[in-house]
């Protein structure tokens, strides 16, 4: 299995808190879709052996391309790669851009999943945060979504938002279980350089919740979700009825995947590429007929600390096959284990290392002590 990530830098505003690449400048939106076909067409060498499940267009807001430019990448995608019968093909998108006759064309061109941005019902969350659409038109979206036969949607919320209540947070995940999406994200609000969210907190108009408070939130989110029917298969994902992301699920499985579009990766299980994050760089390189990137090629031990990394983050853990294929780690390394288990933080399957409930309260530092540091 392999998976198609394509990157859309084009947004209609700019967020508050975020520091995604993208460009306001929608002039040269048409010429951005030829070089990302260009570059679909250049890396297509070294894929010929991989068929695709899914295409994933991310940003960004990809809603923003008009209904011919998402096609034609869909289609350049189909020219030069094998493409599954049953692709998972996901488009993020904006409530403000999901209108019926919109969601319509989106089906029409084979798009299966909808990946939609709410990220707060409240008013006042969505002006400071700058979102381009209102609390009405996300349920509005949604209700439009449903009715032009999206069976998978899946809807994103932020918590740890500036004097967001436990009660407050309570009622937004209420709200967003009525509206009945088979899957539901909710990300912790970070604070990025550079972005106006960081200017606001470093000038003191803005204080942003404290760990505890952002804990609390999350623990609240996992224990109303899973009441609610929604299994939490990744720290940050929530699903009914194994309505995972199938693209999602590839990058936390250590899988294959294409990368296309500036700041976009790629990995084929021994290299990570990324291309600059600069639009107007990619595509002077992409006119020369050159790939934009920045290569890596991963040892034995960065293998083993993403599968790490990313395997805990999953209810499907590690896989200890996998895991011991790149790197057989020393006694003390078991040690560490040992005391984790025995701290109900994680358990050992016969084939599998896996966090508790509460063990992803503590992901990352836990699969940081589990990474192999050797010196060089």
């Amino acid at each position: 299995m392999a998976g198609c990530y394509i990157h859309i830098p084009f947004c209609a505003q700019k967020c508050s808190y975020c520091d995604f690449h993208f460009s306001t400048d929608h002039s040269y939106q048409d010429e951005m879709v030829n070089a990302l076909c260009r570059e679909l067409e250049l890396r297509a060498h070294d894929w010929k052996s991989e068929v695709f499940e899914t295409i994933y267009f991310g940003g960004g807001t990809p809603s923003v391309l008009t209904e011919e430019q998402l096609n034609r990448i869909i289609q350049q995608v189909r020219r030069f790669y094998a493409v599954s019968e049953t692709v998972e093909i996901t488009l993020e998108c904006n409530p403000d851009d999901c209108s019926p006759e919109q969601l319509q064309r989106w089906k029409e061109l084979g798009v299966t999943r909808l990946s939609m941005g709410i990220q707060s019902f409240d008013e006042e969350q969505l002006r400071w945060m700058n979102r381009s659409h209102t609390a009405a038109e996300s349920r509005s979206a949604v209700v439009n979504a449903k009715r032009t036969g999206f069976d998978e949607l899946s809807l994103d919320l932020i918590y740890g938002l500036p004097n967001l209540t436990l009660e407050d947070w309570k009622n937004q995940i209420r709200e967003i279980v009525t509206l009945n999406p088979e899957h539901i994200s909710a990300y912790c609000l970070t604070v990025e350089d550079k972005t106006a969210l960081s200017k606001w907190v470093a000038e003191g108009k803005i204080a942003i919740s404290n760990v505890d408070q952002q804990s609390e939130q999350f623990e609240l989110l996992v224990s109303e979700l899973k009441q609610a029917g929604y299994e939490q298969y990744e720290i940050s994902n929530f699903a009914r009825n194994e309505h995972y992301s199938k693209h999602n699920t590839s990058y936390w499985k250590g899988m294959k995947y294409l990368g296309i579009g500036p700041s976009a990766h790629g990995y084929n299980l021994k290299e990570r590429y990324w291309n600059k994050a600069n639009n107007r760089v990619y595509l002077s390189e992409l006119r020369k007929g050159n790939l934009p990137e920045t290569m890596e090629v991963l040892s034995e031990q960065d293998r083993f600390n993403e599968l790490v990394m990313i395997g805990l983050r999953t209810k499907w853990g590690v896989s200890k096959s996998e895991l011991f294929a790149t790197v057989q780690p020393e006694a003390e390394w078991f040690q560490i284990v040992k005391g984790y288990e025995q701290g109900k933080m994680l358990v050992e399957t016969a084939d599998s290392f896996v966090l508790t409930e509460a063990g992803r309260l503590l992901a990352d530092a836990i699969a940081s002590d589990l990474f192999i540091i050797t010196n060089s």
